[in-house]
């Protein structure tokens, strides 16, 4: 099984503040990507969907008053000076706006002056692991303002269903377009997970042939990647919680209904990470296991070897004492003193003897199953 060397969860670099600065200091890093607005104005029978360039080209799209339901989508935080056009035009508070532009923040819900104020954390799979990204909502009584980062979003099966115009879009307002931005990247998930399933099949089926170090390397890697998935989707799960138990302004009941199959989808997706830690646990005591049968193995055959060795040892130690069967100063014969030094067959006799020692352990070690595998 070949993977990537690199296969691992990409930590992220937090930026912040020093320490002591004053709180809802907006701080836009140098390299940041200038800003993309895209909106979407639709109701129940059309759809208006447009680039603008710049915060005075929204401004004078939100000061033309339609009744339709707006979503304005900005990707990249450009400079300090649109962040804070931004903030000014929508009335965020400077702490909300400081939680959009330092992206690692929790999955949350806070109300304030009757604007809701909602991050979720998307995961995605690149070829350095799993990596996440921030997606920040405000949401209004007519429209929904999403701040991401990076161009590249999960949001297109919304964006589709909103040109077709499809589902629940015509009768719902803006707290159905929140919630199906917040549903579509929770749905996400699913697919990273199915894929950390089969990676875990497949790292069970390599360390029970081959539990070599590179793939303990991948199972630790994967024990990261779950650890980053059950935060991010526990704290989505308190946040669904927070909006079905409280009575945001901005969220109308028949709206809850949703909000709570997507608190379920929670649920279930914790279920799956859990499981999956518990198999990362056993995959750790499998190739544990392993080493240690690989182990025996080897000190089986090494101590089968010296066990065939420690009586052709002996025998060869004892006629290595060269004690004489002939007094060399009086002549005499000495009984005792090993006469088959002399013998004309005494060599032949003693391999042969040897040779049956061998032969005998050998035979006793395979009807005793000490020379199988298993």
């Amino acid at each position: 099984m070949k993977r990537a060397a690199k296969n691992r969860t990409k930590r992220r670099k937090l930026h912040h503040a020093p320490p002591g600065t004053a709180p809802g200091n907006i701080l836009v890093r140098e390299d940041a990507l200038s800003p993309k607005i895209r909106v979407m104005e639709f109701d129940a029978v059309s759809l208006n969907e447009r680039e603008l360039n710049g915060i005075s080209e929204l401004n004078a799209f939100l000061s033309v008053s339609t009744g339709k339901i707006r979503w304005i989508d900005v990707h990249g935080f450009g400079s300090h000076s649109f962040i804070e056009q931004l903030a000014d035009l929508f009335g965020v508070h400077r702490l909300q706006m400081e939680d959009v532009v330092n992206v690692y923040q929790r999955p949350k819900a806070e109300e304030l002056s009757g604007q809701l104020f909602l991050i979720s954390r998307s995961v995605n799979e690149t070829l350095h692991g799993l990596e996440d990204a921030q997606v920040s909502l405000f949401v209004g009584e007519n429209y929904v303002l999403t701040v991401q980062e990076k161009y590249e979003d999960q949001l297109d099966p919304v964006r589709n269903r909103l040109r077709q115009l499809t589902g629940n879009f015509k009768t719902h307002g803006a707290d159905y377009l929140a919630y199906a931005i917040m549903d579509t990247v929770l749905d996400h998930f699913y697919p990273v997970l199915e894929k950390l399933g089969e990676k875990l099949d497949d790292l069970q089926d390599e360390l029970l042939a081959n539990p070599s170090r590179s793939a303990l390397d991948h199972v630790l890697s994967t024990k990261k990647e779950l650890l980053l998935l059950r935060r991010i989707i526990w704290s989505e799960r308190d946040k669904f919680n927070d909006i079905l138990r409280s009575s945001f302004k901005v969220i109308k009941e028949e709206s809850k209904i949703y909000i709570r199959d997507s608190y379920d989808h929670c649920i279930q997706l914790l279920d799956l990470v859990e499981s999956y830690r518990e198999v990362t646990a056993s995959l750790m005591d499998v190739y544990h296991s392993s080493v240690s049968n690989r182990l025996n193995q080897v000190m089986k055959v090494l101590t089968i070897i010296s066990t065939i060795f420690i009586p052709l040892t002996f025998v060869v130690g004892v006629y290595g004492m060269n004690f004489a069967p002939i007094d060399p100063e009086s002549g005499a014969t000495l009984a005792y003193n090993m006469p088959e030094l002399y013998s004309p067959y005494g060599y032949l006799s003693v391999m042969l003897i040897m040779l049956v020692m061998v032969v005998f352990q050998i035979v006793f070690f395979v009807k005793k199953g000490w020379l199988t595998k298993n």
